[in-house]
């Protein structure tokens, strides 16, 4: 069966067209020079031969911006390591989008930082992976970068660029919390994530590395909470916990196919970028099928799109329009069911021996880090 043409259970779905997507996270490629052992790109990446050539990516983003998406994030990997970067930023500036780079900085010089400003850039985030220089660079595998991410971080600032500094926080690093608040200040960042890791992809291979006590994950809380009342109007602090601990699931990219796509480097259209961990979907590709036929049609978008697809626990729940469900890709992680209740809810059948599970990993002495490569640990 064609993925575009949905199954008969999947035609009441079919019928009501969605809202345009709000963004596309263009992931231009899975190259990095770090190897950060929590990344959200997918265990199998792709190598630089399978990527989207520059032709293909700008019609891409032209078919974006007819659908009505109005931001555009270009995301890697390493977005930076792509030679057509500058090229791709003009193209959607022309077309009106906003346009983001998430970057780890590390390749980034003047010159190239110039080129892409010029290029019509409007916004950059700049990852950092701890404030200690010996822990940020074992947790990214990648000697000097925090120098390196420093001075792009001034050279940001120099251009009059928006800068967002995000910080994943593990517990690793949650212990310097409020140095990373006043390193976003001391960098001039207008906004600071403040993202724990979410298991999926490699950071499921390394949830036992990461993973925070719930006594961590309190005072983190305690000092987001404590930063944003102090710092408010000078700083904006985002802050997405660990399921792990949570009683109600997050509301994951605004519902399934509902807000956001993404395109992956070899042209896969998904609703998340981990949505490829979800064995048994067959996701379309912009090779084959234009991006909004795509969005309004292919059966991967509209598997869980809605509310028709919830198992009852979720279909009579009041906040089913609220969360639509959780997420997807951790409730097939934790269960093996993409369709059953996310076991960030406290209502699964699952909450409880999660929550333990939880427990007992933070607990225990961390095993070492598995990291991000090429062709898997």
């Amino acid at each position: 069966m064609n993925a575009l043409s949905p199954s008969p259970a999947k035609d009441r779905a079919a019928k009501a067209a969605p809202a345009p997507p709000l963004a596309l996270l263009a992931e231009l490629t899975h190259r990095c020079p770090l190897q950060c052992p929590y990344c959200s790109n997918p265990v199998e990446l792709e190598r630089s031969g399978a990527e989207l050539d520059t032709a293909t990516w700008k019609r891409v983003l032209t078919e974006a911006a007819e659908l009505g998406i109005l931001q555009v994030h270009f995301s890697g990997g390493e977005p930076t390591v792509r030679k057509d970067l500058a090229e791709l930023i003009r193209h959607a500036a022309k077309l009106g989008c906003y346009t983001n780079l998430i970057t780890s900085g590390v390749l980034l010089d003047a010159a190239r930082l110039k080129e892409l400003y010029d290029a019509g850039l409007d916004h950059v985030q700049l990852s950092f992976q701890d404030t200690d220089i010996e822990s940020a660079e074992r947790i990214g595998n990648f000697a000097g970068a925090q120098a390196r991410k420093l001075e792009v971080a001034r050279l940001i600032r120099e251009a009059d660029l928006p800068l967002t500094v995000n910080a994943v926080v593990h517990r690793h690093n949650l212990g310097r919390l409020e140095e990373m608040i006043q390193l976003a200040l001391d960098l001039g960042a207008e906004r600071l994530e403040v993202a724990h890791v979410q298991y999926y992809g490699w950071a499921l291979k390394n949830r036992a590395a990461l993973l925070p006590t719930r006594e961590q994950l309190d005072r983190a809380t305690e000092v987001v909470t404590a930063a944003r009342e102090r710092l408010k109007g000078r700083l904006m602090i985002d802050y997405v916990v660990p399921d792990y601990y949570a009683k109600r699931p997050k509301s994951c990219m605004g519902g399934w196919g509902r807000q956001f796509l993404n395109v992956s480097p070899a042209g896969k259209v998904l609703p998340c970028h981990a949505a490829e961990s979800i064995t048994g979907l067959e996701f379309d590709r912009v090779q084959d099928h234009p991006l909004g036929e795509i969005w309004r049609n292919s059966a991967a978008f509209q598997a869980y799109r809605g509310t028709d697809w919830m198992p009852e626990t979720c279909r009579t729940c009041d906040r089913r329009e609220i969360d639509w469900g959780g997420c997807r890709c951790q409730a097939f992680a934790l269960t093996g069911k993409a369709d059953a209740v996310d076991p960030a809810c406290g209502l699964s059948p699952f909450h409880d021996e999660i929550f333990a599970l939880a427990e007992r990993e933070a607990g225990a002495a961390p095993p070492p880090f598995v990291y991000r490569r090429i062709g898997g640990a």
